[in-house]
């Protein structure tokens, strides 16, 4: 089993609306083997609590305006170090750079395939990690 096309589809417009955010390290993989309970974990950071509930906010209208779909689930936000948005099919995890570095779900979920972003993402990332952007 794979992630299904309305999760990929999901996760394309989170990770451009957290680009649009300046999300930092912005992956995806695809989780449908080892879960029952989604297809896809979208994972990105923000330096600070302010642009992590930017980037939270983002996605969250992003997906509203465009899929009219709102999560069914929302964890973290007063803390505002890591927001989970839970769409069903995908699950957005938005953390704090410290955050992200201690827990790595990376380690966790790194035999899961990726889920491959759209190309102006990774440009994006590649131009803000050589610092142009």
């Amino acid at each position: 089993m794979t992630a299904s096309e309305r999760a990929v589809q999901l996760i394309g417009l989170a990770a451009e609306a957290a680009a649009d955010k300046l999300a930092d390290d912005i992956i995806a993989y695809d989780v449908s083997e080892q879960l029952v309970i989604t297809d896809a974990f979208l994972l990105c950071s923000g330096t600070n609590d302010r642009q992590v509930q930017a980037i939270v906010e983002e996605v969250e209208k992003r997906l509203r305006e465009e899929l009219g779909i709102r999560p069914v689930r929302r964890e973290g936000q007063r803390e505002g170090r890591w927001i989970l948005l839970d769409y069903v099919d995908v699950i957005v995890h938005v953390q704090h750079e410290e955050e992200r570095a201690f827990y790595a779900l990376e380690r966790l979920w790194k035999d899961c395939p990726p889920v491959e972003l759209p190309a102006e993402i990774n440009e994006h990332m590649a131009q803000r990690a050589r610092g142009t952007a």
